[in-house]
C-alpha cells in the first residue's frame, strides 16, 4: 500500500509541475488515454500508475526537447 501512495505523490507532483511550469501541456492532460479508463471500476495496480508516471515524465521531455521550425 505505501508503494501506491508514493507512486500517487510521484503523479501529484508531476501533474503540479506540468500545471505550474508547463500550463499548455497541462490541458491536454485530461486527453490522454490512461487517464481515461474504458471500465466502470478500472483496476489500479503499481504497474498502471509506473507507466503513467512514464507518460508524464516523456510529455514533458518532448515538450523540451528543440523542435526544428516548420
Amino acid at each position: 500500500m505505501k508503494s501506491l501512495h508514493n507512486l500517487l505523490n510521484k503523479i501529484t507532483i508531476l501533474t503540479m509541475r506540468i500545471k505550474t511550469e508547463y500550463p499548455e501541456l497541462y490541458v491536454h492532460l485530461d486527453e490522454d488515454p490512461i487517464t481515461i479508463p474504458s471500465l466502470q471500476h478500472p483496476h489500479m495496480d503499481s504497474a498502471i500508475m509506473k507507466e503513467y508516471i512514464c507518460s508524464l515524465k516523456s510529455l514533458i521531455k518532448s515538450h523540451l526537447k528543440p523542435h526544428p521550425n516548420h
